[in-house]
């Protein structure tokens, strides 16, 4: 099996872990907005687990793609990868600013939980949301310029 092989299924299988336990977060939801206070840290440690594995996951994700751009005749300059790049960047930031946030307010004694629990799933779909249009590109490459 060649190097390029591997690389790609690695590269793929970090995209899997980047983007597919976010969608079992979604049934957590409901399940955070009626628990009682003491249990909530049973239910957002899945979210914490969650976005630490798809960071690391990312890392890979990121390695094997420069690697993968590498070995291969694609240059940086092809429209896919600027257009996945930037919006890689985007969700860095995105995901910096969206969960870690929301998750310590909701540990701490707050006041309207529904107003929370609200912006975590915003926050939730809009990740998956920029993550799927990241892979668009990735899977189906298409020439903008």
């Amino acid at each position: 099996m060649s190097w390029y092989i591997i690389m790609l299924y690695i590269h793929i299988f970090s995209v899997v872990l980047s983007i597919g336990p976010y969608f079992v977060l979604f049934p957590l939801l409901a399940l955070i907005r009626r628990a009682p206070f003491e249990s909530l840290p049973d239910y957002l440690e899945p979210f914490r687990i969650t976005v630490r594995l798809t960071k690391h996951a990312g890392h890979v994700l990121v390695a094997t793609g420069i690697i993968l751009t590498w070995i291969t005749a694609w240059s940086w300059k092809t429209s896919w990868i600027v257009a996945t790049v930037l919006i890689m960047v985007a969700s860095l930031y995105f995901i910096a600013r969206a969960f870690s946030p929301l998750l310590r307010q909701l540990k701490a004694p707050h006041e309207d939980r529904n107003t929370l629990v609200n912006k975590l799933r915003k926050a939730l779909i809009w990740y998956v949301i920029i993550t799927l249009a990241m892979m668009w590109f990735m899977v189906s490459k298409p020439t903008i310029w």
